[in-house]
């Protein structure tokens, strides 16, 4: 007979949201499991390319309380490094994460209150009962791959997620459609590998690795860019152009190109035979530089208005000539004349969030939530694109968005343990009514102080 269990909180995902999640759970002394299907940080040890390196340095792209100690500050660490960071960090606050078990659905409880939780771990099957469930799987959950070729072409079709190296992929030349900041390394290794690449660029911005010898987070930082609490119209999907690779530098479509890379436009259809791509790469590569060029006058400005004591850069504003492939470019490419065998989809992902069977999600399965509290109470998202800010899915990001999502579940439950004075009256128990998995000492405090939620909740992070 399966088994099941109660606690206050369930997480669902292990990574870097479901980490961030549980040290300011635990912070406020909410009890609370986390249940990830596969390792800590999974995904960065298993969905990513083998010399991956995080695309921001670990002075930044860190939790607060733990730093990268064998890292220069200015480093970008491998993938592996990543994933031993948050194993590091779960340890040390003692997240009470159980790996290798897969949560199936989650569903309301008819006419009580909490959601029950279905799971297995492989072998067995088990449920747990909770107030609260925090979807904290993140961004990057199924690959999006866009049906413009069959499946059963005579082309071999791999999503980035599941690109490793150049020896994965059989010989020939690639293709890599999506020109954000997977598919321009992803092009860059194949190219050096010694294969010919194709690159289909779309619609980007390409900002500054460095300029003024500061990074491209610090400038986003000081102008107030990633605090941005709502995107400009349609950059929710806008791909961003960086890199950490080869000790972190500037993309440069131009750079590429010089390389032996084919740029090509974005990519529109297939017709059996030959791939078609739009006429905007021109286009795309112009709107791109105006991008870079408008980070470096919101720097210079920034500088002169502050009076910082920063080198000049000049030469960061002289752009080369367009190559060839983007004054003449391919407007089709007949894969087999062009001894393309393989594709790289660096596509992006979709969400999917078939497991969680509540009411608040939009018509394309997007949920409806604000800051990560959703239209179903008790239910809350974290690790989303854009959920408070322009930095929610960056690691730092999801730690400060997880702090907001674990005060919210304390006002939330503060509201649920409320008792009016003839409701203490009539109990047994300084303890009737309270959730069974809560500790009884936290519910009396919680039914007998007088505060509001708002005030008793700094009550409680302060103990």
């Amino acid at each position: 007979m399966p088994k099941q269990e109660e606690t206050e909180v369930l997480v669902v995902g292990g990574g870097q949201a479901g980490v961030a999640m549980s040290e300011h759970l635990s912070a406020r002394g909410v009890p609370h499991i986390v249940l990830e299907r596969g390792r800590i940080a999974e995904r960065w040890r298993s969905e990513r390319w083998d010399s991956l390196v995080t695309n921001g340095p670990v002075w930044h792209d860190r939790f607060p309380g733990l730093t990268f100690a064998d890292a220069d500050p200015d480093d970008f660490v491998p993938k592996e490094r990543v994933a031993q960071y948050f194993e590091d960090y779960a340890r040390e606050i003692d997240a009470p994460v159980r790996c290798g078990v897969e949560v199936t659905s989650v569903t309301k409880r008819d006419g009580q209150p909490g959601f029950v939780a279905e799971y297995t771990d492989g072998s067995t099957r088990g449920s747990i009962v909770a107030r609260a469930v925090v979807a904290a799987t993140g961004a990057f959950q199924q690959p999006a791959i866009p049906p413009i070729i069959p499946g059963d072409a005579a082309v071999t079709q791999i999503h980035s997620s599941q690109y490793r190296n150049p020896e994965q992929l059989p010989e020939g030349n690639v293709l890599v459609v999506g020109a954000g900041a997977s598919g321009v390394q992803i092009a860059d290794e194949l190219q050096h590998s010694g294969r010919q690449v194709y690159l289909s660029v779309g619609p980007h911005d390409r900002p500054p690795r460095r300029y003024r010898d500061r990074d491209n987070v610090w400038w986003l930082g000081v102008l107030g860019l990633w605090g941005k609490a709502t995107p400009p119209e349609g950059a929710d999907h806008v791909t961003i152009v960086v890199s950490g690779a080869k000790g972190g530098h500037t993309v440069d479509f131009r750079d590429l190109a010089a390389s032996g890379i084919t740029l090509v436009g974005r990519t529109s259809s297939f017709d059996g035979s030959s791939m078609h791509f739009n006429a905007d790469l021109a286009t795309n590569i112009a709107k791109g530089d105006a991008n870079y060029l408008s980070v470096l006058d919101a720097a210079d400005e920034y500088i002169e208005r502050n009076g910082l004591d920063l080198p000049e850069e000049p030469e960061a504003r002289l752009l080369g000539p367009l190559p060839e492939c983007v004054t003449n470019p391919l407007s089709e490419l007949d894969l087999e004349a062009a001894g393309v065998t393989s594709i790289v989809w660096a596509t992006g992902f979709r969400l999917d969030y078939g497991w969680l069977h509540a009411d608040t999600f939009d018509e394309l399965g997007r949920p409806l939530q604000q800051r990560g509290v959703s239209n179903e109470p008790g239910v809350y998202f974290l690790g989303l694109p854009w959920q408070s800010s322009r930095g929610s899915s960056f690691i730092w990001g999801v730690w400060h968005d997880a702090k907001y999502v674990a005060d919210q579940i304390v006002i939330q439950h503060n509201y649920l343990e409320y008792r009016s004075h003839d409701e203490q009256s009539e109990s047994a128990s300084p303890e009737a009514g309270t959730s069974p998995a809560e500790p009884a000492s936290s519910a009396a405090a919680s039914s007998a102080d007088p505060s509001t939620p708002a005030e008793h909740l700094e009550k409680v992070s302060a103990r």
